[in-house]
């Protein structure tokens, strides 16, 4: 049941971050919009997974707002390499690829890597075992 959660909460992330992006483009679509869209996207999907994940499929309640300060900041930080994964799969895309959406494609893809990745970093650096605190 957790992969299901999990899988749909990925799927919901990407749905908002792919929408932020194409809501950034219709606002500026000027010299480094691309950018500034993925950034865009990227704060808005990392949100959004945190609270479900943390919820959800991890089940950690926060003792305070410092340790879900603490607990979003490491979560953050282990998706800095899944992020660069994703970013990397939109940027080629839109390089290689003529087609305007061929971007969100790859953002797409890049995203379902980084979210399968960013689990079991998470789960192994973020979420541990909540009997140890």
């Amino acid at each position: 049941m957790i992969v299901l959660k999990y899988a749909l909460f990925a799927l919901l992330s990407t749905i908002l971050n792919i929408a932020v992006q194409y809501l950034s483009f219709l606002i500026y679509d000027g010299v480094l919009s691309l950018y500034l869209a993925m950034f865009l996207g990227t704060l808005a999907g990392l949100v959004l997974k945190y609270i479900l994940d943390k919820k959800y499929i991890f089940f950690h309640t926060p003792k305070s707002k410092k340790d879900d300060g603490k607990k979003f900041m490491l979560y953050s930080l282990m998706g800095i390499f899944t992020t660069l994964i994703f970013w990397a799969f939109e940027i080629g895309f839109d390089y290689i690829f003529e087609d305007e959406n061929a971007k969100y494609l790859g953002g797409i893809i890049g995203l379902a890597i980084g979210y399968l990745v960013k689990y079991f970093l998470d789960k192994k650096f973020v979420f541990t075992d909540e009997k140890k605190d």
